[in-house]
């Protein structure tokens, strides 16, 4: 069996861009949410191009800053990460903190929701 990855669109440390896409072994999920800070994903899919909230993420990404990560991760290309995460709708945020799932929500969110909500994790 060949090596699951992780398509996610990750922003720089101390920037308001995000890079292109980083392949990641799916081990790397663990990593990437297991850590102090919070850490916003935003499980989404391009054949939606209406939910896909790319500009709402950079704003919420500029004005946390290092205090948070912002992930976007393709619904498509992480089928059996979705899966196991039971994400059923385009865009699906969720929250983790220290490995630990905090917030979830399907659906549009403003970013000052999201500002909101992620700054009870900092």
């Amino acid at each position: 069996m060949g090596k699951i990855f992780i398509f996610v669109e990750e922003q720089f440390e101390n920037s308001n861009c995000f890079p292109p896409k980083i392949r990641y072994p799916m081990a790397k999920f663990g990593e990437i949410i297991n850590v102090s800070k919070p850490v916003l994903i935003d499980f989404y899919s391009d054949w939606d191009e209406a939910e896909n909230s790319l500009d709402t993420l950079r704003d919420v990404a500029a004005t946390l800053g290092a205090s948070a990560k912002v992930i976007k991760i393709d619904i498509r290309k992480n089928e059996i990460l979705a899966d196991a995460l039971q994400v059923k709708g385009n865009p699906t945020f969720m929250i983790y903190k220290d490995g630990e799932m905090k917030w979830r929500q399907t659906g549009h969110q403003e970013a000052t929701t999201l500002i909101d909500l992620v700054q009870q994790y900092v």
